[in-house]
């Protein structure tokens, strides 16, 4: 198997509003958190250290939850495809992918599988434009490569 026969893809644009959304839910909440001195003018309590510490980390548990949306990818080899979503990951030789679409319109690429199932592959979104226009097509060009040495194998 040569290196071009390995495909591995990761969402870009939604990488970079991500990680940089995380950082400013961290520095809101600690500058929150810094404000959040003496009582609270009602006369029910007083802001304590503790409160500080716990508006800190709730901006960092946010930020971990927005980084959540980093973790889509797609690998792909002449065996099977192996696709991780926000929630779920899946590994697929390629005997049970019936084709890879991109519909127009569609928010992501997806495997149609034999049974009539979909696939979403959250790795490969429009908002990446021409590179997930690639990723699918290198996907495809490595779907048909295994249809044709299934073929291959079985005319013998």
């Amino acid at each position: 198997m040569s290196v071009s026969d390995v495909v591995r893809v990761r969402p870009r644009r939604i990488r970079l509003v991500c990680w940089v959304s995380a950082i400013l839910l961290v520095v809101v909440f600690a500058l929150i958190a810094t404000t959040l001195t003496g009582s609270t003018g009602n006369g029910y309590g007083t802001f304590q250290r503790g409160d500080q510490f716990a508006m800190i980390g709730l901006g960092v548990l946010f930020a971990l939850g927005t980084l959540l949306f980093t973790r889509p990818r797609v690998e792909a080899d002449l065996r099977g495809v192996r696709v991780r979503n926000i929630v779920g990951s899946y590994e697929l030789p390629w005997e049970v992918v019936r084709g890879v679409r991109f519909d127009r319109g569609a928010p992501w690429a997806a495997l149609e599988l034999h049974d009539d199932d979909l696939l979403p592959v959250v790795a490969l979104q429009a908002a990446d434009k021409q590179f997930a226009v690639d990723g699918v097509r290198a996907l495809r060009r490595l779907h048909q490569a295994h249809l044709a040495a299934v073929t291959e194998r079985s005319a013998r």
